[in-house]
C-alpha cells in the first residue's frame, strides 16, 4: 500500500520580489532492502535518524529555500526487497514520474552494491531510450559508520558513478544530517541543469528549423 505523507518544512525567511520562480522536482529513492533508503529520506526531511522502518512506500512533499529560490521536493521512498527481480522492482510509472534518482547501497553489503549497479544502468538505458540526454542521478554509499564491516570500497563507488555519469557521495545517515542534505540539494542542482540543457537544445533545434525554412524559401524564389 502506498502511503502518501505530505510534510512541509520551510526554512526561515521569505522570498523577496524578483526572486527566481519555484523549482519543483520529483525524486525517486531506490535500492535494495536494508540499505537505509527511508533513514536517508527522513533524515533529510526532519533531521532526525530513525533506524527501523517497515516495508511501506511513502511519498513526501518538502519545501525549502535554496539561494533565494523556493524548491519543492516530492520524494518517493520506494520499497524494493533485497532479492527482488530488478525489472519487477523499478516500473514504468516510477520512471515517467521521476525527474531525478537517488540510488542507495550499503558499504557493508556487496550484494546491495551490485543491485545498485543494475538499477543505475537500467535507468540510464530506459531514460535515454525515451530521449533524455542526461539523467540526474546520485549514487549513495550509506552506512559509512560501519567501516569495520566495509565490503565495498569508496573507489568502487566513485568509478561506478563516473562510468555512468552520476554523482557520488558516501555518507552515514545514522551519524549526520549534513550528508543527507548534500545528497538531495546536489540532485536538485542536477535536475535544474538538466532542464536548462533541454530548453537550450529545444531552442537551438527550433532556430535551426526556422533558418532552414527561410533558406528553403529563398532558394525557391
Amino acid at each position: 500500500m502506498l502511503v502518501k505523507l505530505r510534510m512541509a518544512f520551510q526554512q526561515a525567511g521569505k522570498m523577496s520580489e524578483g526572486s527566481l520562480p519555484k523549482l519543483e522536482a520529483n525524486i525517486l529513492v531506490i535500492g535494495a532492502g536494508k540499505v537505509g533508503k527511508s533513514a536517508l529520506t527522513v533524515r533529510f526531511l526532519t533531521r532526525r535518524f530513525i533506524g527501523e522502518y517497515g516495508d511501506i512506500e511513502s511519498i513526501y512533499t518538502h519545501k525549502v529555500i535554496m539561494a533565494g529560490q523556493e524548491a519543492c521536493f516530492s520524494i518517493w521512498d520506494s520499497v524494493c526487497p533485497q532479492m527482488a527481480n530488478f525489472q519487477g522492482c523499478l516500473n514504468e510509472k516510477q520512471l515517467r514520474w521521476a525527474d531525478g534518482f537517488v540510488i542507495v547501497y550499503s558499504i557493508s553489503d556487496r550484494a546491495s552494491f551490485h543491485f545498485a549497479r543494475q538499477q543505475l544502468q537500467r535507468i540510464k538505458q530506459l531514460k535515454k531510450r525515451g530521449g533524455a540526454e542526461k539523467v540526474p542521478v546520485i549514487l549513495v554509499g550509506n552506512k559509512r559508520d560501519l567501516q569495520h564491516l566495509r565490503t565495498v570500497s569508496s573507489e568502487e563507488g566513485r568509478l561506478l558513478a563516473l562510468s555512468t555519469d552520476a554523482g557520488f557521495f558516501e555518507i552515514s545517515a545514522a551519524e549526520t544530517y549534513h550528508g543527507a542534505l548534500v545528497v538531495f540539494h546536489e540532485l536538485l542542482d542536477l535536475v535544474r541543469d538538466s532542464r536548462s540543457a533541454t530548453k537550450k537544445a529545444v531552442g537551438i533545434r527550433g532556430l535551426v528549423r526556422s533558418m532552414s525554412a527561410v533558406l528553403g524559401r529563398r532558394r525557391t524564389e
